[in-house]
C-alpha cells in the first residue's frame, strides 16, 4: 500500500482525527516526493558527469576585481560575464597563487604554488623578460593540458603563454606550449608590453634603459670632449687610445641596444604551434584572429571532448583597443578594453551555444592577478580597479593584488546565480579538471589546489583550504588561515611593500612594488586582520585588540612551518642568467638578426 492510499485510507476511518492524521501523512507524502526529485535531480547530474565535459577557460590578465559588473562595476559594461556568473557560481574569495603574471599562471596550470616548479624569483625579475631567455616552465612539470590529453581530450591554447620557450638550444622548444600538453597552440609565446607599439614609451625594464642611455651619453661626451681636446692641444690622448674609447663606447651601446632597442621584434610575436607567424605582431589585427581561432578550435572539435584555455591579451597595457570600441566607456581606453574583452567572451560563449554544447561544457572565467594600479600615464589610469580591497598588481600579500574575479558555469551540474564565500584558489582549477576530464593527479609531487566540485554542487559547505601562503617572488609575506570553527578569516602580514609616495597606496615611484630589500617593511609581530570582518585590511589588530592574537598567531606560525618542510631546492627558473635575453635562444622567421614576417595572409594551415 503507497503513502497516499495510507494517509487517504486512514484519514476516512477516523473522523475525528481525520486533520491530524493527514497532516502527518501529509509530511510523510511530501518528504518521499523531495527524496524522489532529490534522486531524479542527481541521477540527471550524474548522467551529465557520466560523459567528459568539454572544458572552456578563460583568463583575463591584469583585471581587477572591481573592473566587472557582476563584481560592484556599475560603469563598465561588462554584460556576457555578468551573464555567465548568472548562469553560474560566482566566487567571491578566489585567490591568485602570486601577484604577477609568470608565476601565477605557472600556479594555475600545475596546481601548486609557483616556490615548488621554480618559478618564483628571488631578484627583481619576476617574470620572464624575452623569448630568448632560457627560463621557463619545467619539463618536468605536469599541466592539467598533458593530464587531459592522456584522457582523449584534444587541448587548446589561444593567446598568451609567458611561460617560456626554448632552453639551450633554438628550436629545442621545451618551454612551449605543445611540450606541455597543448595539441594546438595559436598566440603570443610572450606577453604584450608598450612597446609592442611605436608610439609607446618601454615598458621592459624601463629604468635600466634609462641607466643605460645615460652611460651612453656619458662615454660618448667623454670621448667627443676628447677629440675636441686632442684637436686644439688640450690633450696629449694618443689617436690610438681615443679610437679604443670610441670603440668601447660603441660595443657597450651595441651590447644593451640589440636587445632592448628592439623589443617590439624579439617579444611582440605570434606563433601557430611551432611556426612565427608575424615578427614583430600588428596589434590592429590581433583582436579578430584571437576570436577567430578561439571560434574555430570549438568547431572543429566540436564532437569533443575538448580542453580550450583561452589566455586573453585584454586587459595589459598598451590596452591597444579596435576602433569599434575606442571612446566607447566610461572609464577611458582602460574600459574601453575591459569592454572589448568581455565581448570577445561573448562571441565564444555564442559559439558553444551555436554547436549546442552549452549542456556539455564546464566554463571557468578568472584574472590571474589583480589590477596594476601604478599603470598610469600622465593622468589616465592605465591599469585596473581591485574594488575595495587595498593594493594590486606584484603585492605579495595585499588583497588587491591576488583576489580575483572567478566564475564557473555547468548547466545541469551547477547551480545557477549562486555565490560562494568560501576561500578558493586558482591553484583549484588543475585538480577540478583533472577530476571532471578523468585524469590522475600525479602522487610523486605535491599538488596545492583542491577539486572545487564538492563545493560547487553544494555537497560541502566549507572550502578544503585552511591555509593559503602568499608568496611575492620566493619570499613569504602573507598567510591566511581560514578558521572554519569560527567562519573566521585570518590574514598575518610579515612583509608588506613600502608605498612610495608614502601613504599612496601603491608604489608609483617605482613603477611596482618590491618583494624584498629597502623598498618592503618587515613586521614583528606580523599584522595580522581579520578579513571575515576588515576585508579592506584597515585596521590591523593587536595583542591588546584581539585577545586570541597570541594563539592566532601560534597556530599560523605552525602552518608555515609544516609548509615550508614540503618544499624542495629545484633549479631556479627566473635566475638572472635564465631571464637575460640570449641571441642564440632568439625565435626568428628569417635569418637572425633579420627576424621580420607577415604570415597570416596565408590562410592555408594544419590546425588540429
Amino acid at each position: 500500500m503507497g503513502v497516499a492510499q495510507q494517509c487517504y485510507t486512514t484519514g476516512t476511518k477516523e473522523k475525528g482525527k481525520y486533520w491530524e492524521t493527514f497532516s502527518s501523512c501529509g509530511r510523510s507524502y511530501l518528504a518521499t516526493l523531495l527524496a524522489f526529485c532529490l534522486f531524479l535531480q542527481t541521477c540527471g547530474m550524474s548522467a551529465a558527469m557520466e560523459s567528459k565535459p568539454n572544458i572552456l577557460l578563460l583568463m583575463a590578465d591584469d583585471l581587477g576585481i572591481g573592473d566587472i559588473g557582476c563584481y560592484g562595476n556599475h560603469t563598465i559594461r561588462t554584460p556576457n560575464i555578468d551573464q555567465l556568473a548568472k548562469e553560474g557560481i560566482k566566487l567571491t574569495q578566489h585567490i591568485a597563487a602570486a601577484p604577477l603574471c609568470t608565476p601565477s599562471r605557472a600556479a594555475f596550470l600545475t596546481g601548486r604554488y609557483p616556490i615548488r616548479s621554480g618559478m618564483a624569483s628571488d631578484n627583481r625579475y619576476r617574470a620572464l623578460q624575452w623569448n630568448a631567455g632560457s627560463g621557463g616552465l619545467p619539463v618536468n612539470e605536469t599541466t592539467f593540458a598533458k593530464l587531459l590529453q592522456k584522457q582523449g581530450y584534444t587541448t587548446g591554447l589561444i593567446g598568451k603563454w609567458h611561460q617560456g620557450v626554448n632552453c639551450e638550444s633554438l628550436n629545442d622548444y621545451c618551454h612551449h606550449p605543445l611540450n606541455h600538453g597543448f595539441d594546438y597552440f595559436y598566440g603570443m609565446p610572450f606577453t604584450l608590453l608598450n612597446n609592442c607599439l611605436k608610439n609607446k614609451l618601454p615598458e621592459l625594464d624601463a629604468a635600466l634603459q634609462a641607466k643605460l642611455w645615460f652611460y651612453t651619453q656619458v662615454i660618448a661626451l667623454a670621448v667627443l670632449t676628447i677629440i675636441i681636446g686632442k684637436l686644439v692641444g688640450l690633450f696629449s690622448t694618443s689617436w690610438k687610445i681615443i679610437t679604443c674609447m670610441a670603440l668601447a663606447g660603441f660595443l657597450f651601446f651595441t651590447l644593451w641596444f640589440s636587445s632592448y632597442g628592439f623589443v617590439q621584434y624579439w617579444n611582440c610575436i605570434l606563433m601557430r604551434n611551432y611556426d612565427i607567424t608575424e615578427q614583430p605582431m600588428k596589434l590592429e589585427r590581433t583582436v579578430s584572429f584571437m576570436l577567430k581561432e578561439a571560434v574555430s578550435f570549438i568547431e572543429r572539435n566540436k564532437h569533443g571532448p575538448f580542453l580550450l584555455f583561452v589566455s586573453f591579451l585584454h586587459v595589459h597595457t598598451p590596452l591597444y583597443t579596435t576602433e569599434k570600441f575606442l571612446g566607447k566607456s566610461r572609464h577611458g581606453i582602460y574600459g574601453d578594453n575591459v569592454e572589448e574583452m568581455d565581448w570577445m567572451v561573448g562571441n565564444i560563449l555564442d559559439a558553444i551555444d551555436k554547436e549546442g554544447l552549452k549542456n556539455s561544457t564546464f566554463i571557468y572565467f578568472a584574472s590571474d592577478h589583480g589590477g596594476q594600479l601604478e599603470a598610469q600615464e600622465g593622468e589616465v589610469q592605465l591599469g585596473g580597479w581591485n574594488g575595495i580591497y587595498k593594493g594590486g598588481k606584484g603585492m605579495g600579500g595585499w588583497e588587491g593584488g591576488i583576489r580575483v574575479p572567478g566564475i564557473c558555469r555547468w548547466p545541469g551540474v551547477l547551480p545557477a546565480d549562486t555565490v560562494i564565500d568560501e576561500p578558493t584558489s586558482l591553484m583549484d582549477i588543475y585538480p577540478t579538471v583533472a577530476y571532471l576530464g578523468g585524469g590522475i593527479l600525479p602522487q610523486d609531487r605535491v599538488i596545492d589546489g583542491h577539486n572545487l566540485m564538492p563545493l560547487l554542487q553544494g555537497r560541502v559547505q566549507q572550502s578544503e583550504h585552511q591555509f593559503i601562503f602568499h608568496y611575492c617572488g620566493s619570499y613569504l609575506h602573507a598567510v591566511r588561515w581560514h578558521q572554519k570553527d569560527s567562519g573566521t578569516l585570518w590574514k598575518a602580514h610579515y612583509v608588506t611593500p613600502k608605498f612610495h609616495p608614502e601613504g599612496a597606496g601603491a608604489c608609483y615611484g617605482r613603477g611596482i612594488c618590491p618583494c624584498f630589500g629597502e623598498g618592503v617593511i618587515h613586521h614583528d609581530p606580523p599584522l595580522l586582520f581579520d578579513l571575515s570582518q576588515d576585508p579592506s585590511e584597515t585596521n590591523p589588530l593587536s595583542p591588546s585588540t584581539e585577545p586570541l592574537f597570541d594563539t592566532i598567531m601560534s597556530k599560523i606560525e605552525r602552518a608555515v612551518t609544516e609548509h615550508r618542510r614540503t618544499l624542495t631546492p629545484v633549479p631556479q627558473q627566473l635566475s638572472l642568467y635564465n631571464i637575460i635575453w640570449k641571441p642564440w635562444l632568439q625565435p626568428c622567421c628569417g635569418t637572425f638578426p633579420f627576424c621580420w614576417c607577415d604570415k597570416e595572409g596565408d590562410s592555408t594551415h594544419d590546425s588540429k
